[in-house]
């Protein structure tokens, strides 16, 4: 039997709190009963990938140390970590709109390996040229590297904090900030010009036209994983099991797939198809994201818990105004007296 489930599910409310007609005409039964039967719990807000460093022990450095974490799931063995400094230096698209720069990551847009390694080969060398100990991996088309010799003194915001924001406020910050600020306007500079990306907007593709430096840190020396078994496409989420000892499996196309293939322990699912649209403002993507998560996830889960399947189930819903904690234990489906209600009633 499997003995507990966590569900992680950033973005289960649409951010825009002005705006409760998005959940009109939404049917969510399985879900609203999930929620009606729990006892809730608040916490600080914060993105899913400070939840995931919490959850598996990890502490923030100047930032939280997404990189060399990732870097292990990315390397696939081939480059490690050590005591190493490592920052994501991700490919982004910047456009002028409003007078402010709007950011936009890889959930809008695609990069090839090829290209990933046209315009790393064109920063690697511009920087060699002029002397900087700055090479840049392209471990994946979308998820680039920096290795650092010295600790920098700046801080950064998680990319997912900026995603579709504009940037004035969110630079790096800290000591030294001018510094990476500089950087940050250079790489524009040498991207925008690069014929790739000439050639991507003859063809109506965004332009990578800049680069977002975030999650720096050094590998940490421990992590420990509630979880037996993390369910997820998620590279943190994945590279946390595999560096703490869980079982890291691809996320199963719904529950009952799941169920069927998961062994006794304690799971983690990370449920995240409603975040990118909810990010980019995506209304009509994220209604049709979250039918879909009720007709595969939660309504089976729901019948599962009526069935006992789990000593409990909880819920998390990370990225809005608070982090909400749902918890659901085995007898608590039976409590009649706490009813469905709608699922806008649990907007914060």
């Amino acid at each position: 039997m499997i003995q507990n489930l966590h569900l992680l599910v950033p973005s289960l409310f649409w951010p825009d709190t002005s705006l409760p007609e998005i959940y009109r005409d939404l049917p969510l039964p399985g879900l609203e009963n999930l929620l009606a039967k729990s006892l809730c719990t608040e916490d600080q807000p914060q993105e899913i990938e400070a939840w995931l460093c919490r959850a598996f022990g990890v502490s923030k450095q100047r930032d939280w140390p997404v990189a060399p974490i990732t870097l292990e799931g990315d390397g696939a063995g081939s480059l490690k970590a050590r005591s190493d400094y490592w920052i994501r230096a991700d490919p982004v698209h910047l456009r002028i709109e409003r007078d402010q720069i709007l950011l936009a990551d890889s959930r809008v847009f695609r990069i090839s390996t090829e290209e990933a390694d046209q315009l790393t080969r064109l920063l690697n060398r511009h920087f060699e040229e002029n002397g900087q100990e700055m090479v840049f991996v392209p471990l994946q088309p979308d998820r680039w590297y920096l290795r650092l010799t010295a600790t920098p003194p700046a801080e950064t915001h998680l990319l997912s904090e900026v995603a579709n924001k504009g940037l004035g406020e969110l630079l790096p910050f800290g000591t030294n900030n001018t510094v990476w600020r500089g950087l940050f306007n250079e790489i524009q500079m040498l991207l925008h010009e690069h014929p790739l990306n000439q050639s991507r907007e003859a063809r109506g593709e965004p332009a990578i036209n800049g680069t977002w430096f975030w999650g720096g840190g050094i590998m940490p020396q421990s992590m420990a994983s509630p979880y037996t078994h993390v369910w997820s496409n998620d590279v943190l989420a994945a590279s946390l099991a595999m560096t703490s000892g869980a079982n890291q499996i691809r996320l199963s196309p719904d529950a009952a797939t799941w169920h069927q293939s998961a062994m006794p322990g304690n799971h983690l699912v990370v449920l995240d198809s409603l975040h990118g649209k909810a990010q980019y403002a995506d209304a009509y993507g994220w209604r049709e994201s979250l039918k879909e998560l009720e007709r595969s996830w939660f309504a089976p889960l729901w019948t599962m818990c009526g069935q006992g399947k789990f000593d409990q189930l909880t819920l998390t819903d990370t990225g809005g105004r608070n982090t909400q904690n749902f918890a659901l234990k085995r007898g608590d489906p039976r409590k009649f007296w706490r009813r469905t209600k709608p699922l806008s009633s649990y907007v914060r």
